[in-house]
């Protein structure tokens, strides 16, 4: 299929239109989509007729469920590294592209949002979350990283909520991305025509959204932020799961859920787990730009490591949901091991606009 097909756009009134395209894969995002996405934002942004851009999504049952990881498991399988590797090199900028964005950009999310479908939605100005929004970013289960900017959003969710996503994969509804912040407004699904057709005047995008918007309540998440807070503060991935393991064993109101939670925890892997908190941790006192090149550090190391091979040959390749991690516990993952996937690059640094 070429790029035209797998990403629309188009001009609507004063809105540029962006539709990911590719329903029968869940909108996942292709290198293609990503260089062909950051070049009609630097055409938009010198046109003044376009004074808003909105991305939006074909299908019901997803905005974007992240990067094409099969291409990119395919490539590292025939050792073609560096070409793997140029799919992060262009994503990340276009994700900084989009923070920096000078004219508002809004998502339309009604679906699943993970992954790569996340850095091309929450680096915006505006995130509308429609009644099927569900948001995670579930990277550990297959070996990977919270990355597209992770780093710098996820430390700056309430209290540890970044922690718990980070490390669960646990899905966000629409009250708790509210609530989270991880969207900006809560419109219900059937008004997003409507809405599309409000963006693509002349009014402002905030009058707009102010006037189709609704409460969206408390989820389920955000119902336990005291807890969450609680029992993922620690600053080992070890001492996280003892915490939970100490409450699931008082049989208290909480026990059934940490019990699950530290039972989740305990399929990722283990060195991504150490990753992902070491990126939490450090990302609350780094700016952007920092966040990205680090993610970019990381992915360079990953992408000749066994555990992400691992992890999408177990999840999406043979689907046998069975991944055996190397190392296989926390213990054998050394503090200097996952200080090596944050090293300097040298020449191999990461360029951002």
């Amino acid at each position: 299929m070429d790029v035209q097909a797998e990403i629309l756009f188009e001009r609507r009134g004063a809105a540029g239109l962006i539709t990911l395209n590719r329903p029968q894969a869940l909108n996942a995002v292709t290198h293609a989509m990503v260089r062909a996405l950051r070049a009609q934002l630097e055409v938009w942004a010198d046109v003044p007729a376009i004074t808003r851009v909105v991305i939006a999504a074909a299908g019901e049952r997803a905005f974007s469920v992240g990067g094409d990881i099969r291409a990119l498991y395919d490539l590292g399988q025939a050792g073609q590294h560096d070409e793997a590797l140029q799919f992060w090199r262009d994503e990340y900028p276009l994700n900084a592209a989009i923070k920096n964005y000078r004219k508002p950009y809004v998502a339309l999310i009604n679906g699943m949002v993970m992954g790569g479908g996340v850095g091309v939605s929450v680096h915006g100005s505006h995130r509308v979350a429609g009644d099927r929004f569900q948001f995670a970013m579930p990277e550990v289960g297959i070996g990977f990283f919270p990355d597209v900017g992770a780093t710098w959003f996820l430390p700056r969710l309430p209290g540890e909520l970044g922690t718990y996503c980070a490390l669960t994969g646990e899905r966000f509804n629409a009250a708790d991305g509210c609530g989270a912040g991880l969207a900006t407004h809560h419109i219900p699904s059937a008004r997003f025509g409507a809405l599309l057709d409000g963006l693509s005047g002349t009014v402002s995008v905030d009058a707009v959204l102010a006037a189709f918007a609704e409460p969206a309540g408390e989820g389920p998440v955000l119902a336990r932020r005291a807890t969450i807070d609680r029992l993922f503060a620690g600053s080992r991935v070890e001492d996280i799961l003892a915490a939970l393991d100490r409450e699931a064993a008082t049989g208290g109101a909480n026990a059934e859920w940490a019990a699950k939670a530290a039972a989740t925890m305990r399929t990722k892997s283990p060195l991504s787990l150490k990753i992902a908190l070491a990126q939490v941790r450090r990302g609350k006192n780094w700016d952007f730009e920092t966040c990205m090149r680090g993610e970019f550090r990381i992915v360079s190391r990953l992408i000749h490591d066994h555990d992400f091979f691992e992890g999408v040959r177990a999840v999406i390749v043979d689907k046998d949901n069975n991944p055996r991690w190397q190392p296989a516990t926390l213990r054998e993952v050394s503090d200097a091991e996952v200080e090596r996937h944050f090293a300097p690059l040298g020449a191999g640094e990461l360029a951002l606009p």
